[in-house]
């Protein structure tokens, strides 16, 4: 692994895409460090800090946790580039049921710039409408069950400021993001998630060496604990790896075609089916989808509502029976709505390709259809377990929200996913020029 950290260096194209993308890396973080005027960043602290040790960490701690620590200082990046990736997902979702948007994906280079412009215009609108809401929550703390003054002047001055300085950050960060993709190394938006999602690692190593450090009464924790969390962050690390690189692999076969004196296909090749197809959407949707009814709920003063408020706070049984439930449903919404067995076996027949012992057209749909079912199921199980470790580490064992954090849940499957496919990247940047990368052993044979 250190040579092919070595050779990443010798290839003059690959060296600078490097050296770029560090570049920009280090523009993002300024931008989750410039505050942004009108608040107590003190006070905005111990709320922050106070939503963190509640149970599940926190609807503030989340948000503070996925952009970089910028939420805590009221940086210009505190919204981060999440309303870029919701302007995402939605479009994506509706270009598989919008037949014009549908028709633009199709088009190739030219519809995805359209897409890709629809994208941009969607993220300002959700960049505005999210920078009000945070400055409605700023100016009134006790909505979310804090008695503190955090804004100095409230009024529209603040609000419009804070939605000008929030959308300006937000588009900073995605511009920079289209710019690592374009001419750094990975994925720029993933990248930029990662990052901030990184960048707390400091302040969690922190939080678990005070959870093994000598007090007045003895620590809280033992040796023995440490070596349960070494252990369970290292199997927790290996299941998600495995869940991000796990396949199916169908054998595909193209039958022979020939064409004037020229034979084309007779090639064996295959089909990969993803074990986790969605991805981490599941677990995005699912946290609002039980957040927003619970505070419905828990503004209705019956009876009957404040004890089921009381049973879905974060860390209760029925809360993880249903953040459960709704992982697996959206798993398998989001493979519905994406993956599309009948357009993929016409590709097939149209390709002269077959899956064998499968007849081409409808019964290879059905075949793909009922093969992605079935490895959905144990994908969106594995999935569950991974989302839930968190929230069982904090609200069972008592263990710091930023140290339970990283060791499952929607981070760990980022950074893991992100790092992956950046090594991937440069492996492919490596082999070309006849080096080994970092996944595969064995000089290839050519010029040295």
């Amino acid at each position: 692994m250190l040579s092919a950290f070595a050779n990443s260096i010798k290839i003059p194209e690959l060296r600078s895409r490097i050296l770029f993308t560090l570049g920009l890396i280090f523009i993002c973080r300024i931008v989750s460090i410039v505050p942004s005027p009108g608040v107590d960043v003190q006070q905005l602290q111990v709320a922050i800090a106070e939503s963190q040790s509640r149970a599940g960490g926190g609807f503030m701690s989340w948000i503070d946790l996925f952009s970089g620590g910028a939420l805590e200082n009221f940086a210009v990046g505190a919204l981060s580039i999440w309303p870029y990736i919701s302007a995402s997902i939605i479009l994506q979702l509706m270009t598989a049921v919008i037949p014009a948007l549908e028709r633009l994906a199709r088009e190739g280079d030219s519809g995805r710039q359209k897409l890709t412009q629809y994208t941009r215009y969607f993220t300002l609108v959700i960049c505005m409408a999210q920078g009000f809401a945070l400055a409605m929550s700023l100016e009134n703390p006790a909505n979310w069950g804090l008695n503190r003054e955090i804004v100095h002047q409230s009024g529209w001055a603040f609000r419009l400021m804070t939605v000008l300085t929030m959308t300006t950050g937000t588009m900073i960060l995605m511009w920079l993001g289209e710019q690592i993709t374009e001419r750094g190394i990975g994925n720029g938006i993933s990248i930029v998630i990662t990052v901030n999602i990184m960048s707390r690692l400091p302040n969690a190593l922190s939080h678990g060496l005070q959870m093994f450090g000598t007090g007045g009464g003895g620590a809280p924790f033992n040796v023995f604990h440490l070596i349960g969390l070494l252990v369970l962050s290292f199997l927790v690390t290996a299941g998600t790896i495995m869940l991000t690189q796990g396949q199916r692999k169908v054998p595909i076969h193209t039958a022979k075609r020939v064409v004037g004196r020229k034979v084309y296909g007779g090639q064996n090749t295959y089909m990969p089916l993803r074990v986790n197809y969605s991805g981490v959407m599941p677990i995005i949707f699912a946290s609002p989808m039980i957040a927003f009814p619970t505070l419905l709920i828990g503004r209705v003063h019956w009876g009957w509502c404040q004890d089921l408020y009381a049973a879905l706070q974060m860390g209760e049984p029925m809360y993880l029976f249903v953040y459960g439930l709704l992982i697996l449903f959206f798993s398998y919404f989001w493979v519905a709505t994406q993956f599309n067995p009948l357009q993929i076996a016409d590709d097939l027949k149209r390709n002269s390709g077959y899956v064998p012992g499968i007849r081409p057209g409808r019964p290879t749909a059905e075949f793909l259809d009922k093969t992605m079912t079935r490895i959905t199921l144990v994908g969106a199980v594995l999935l569950t377990v991974i989302a839930v470790i968190p929230t069982i580490l904090n609200k069972q064992f008592r263990v710091p929200w930023l140290v339970a954090s990283f060791m499952g849940g929607t981070s760990l499957l980022i950074v893991v996913g992100v790092m992956l496919d950046t090594m991937r990247q440069v492996e492919s940047h490596l082999l070309m020029r006849h080096y080994d990368g970092f996944l595969k052993k064995g000089r290839l044979r050519g010029r040295r």
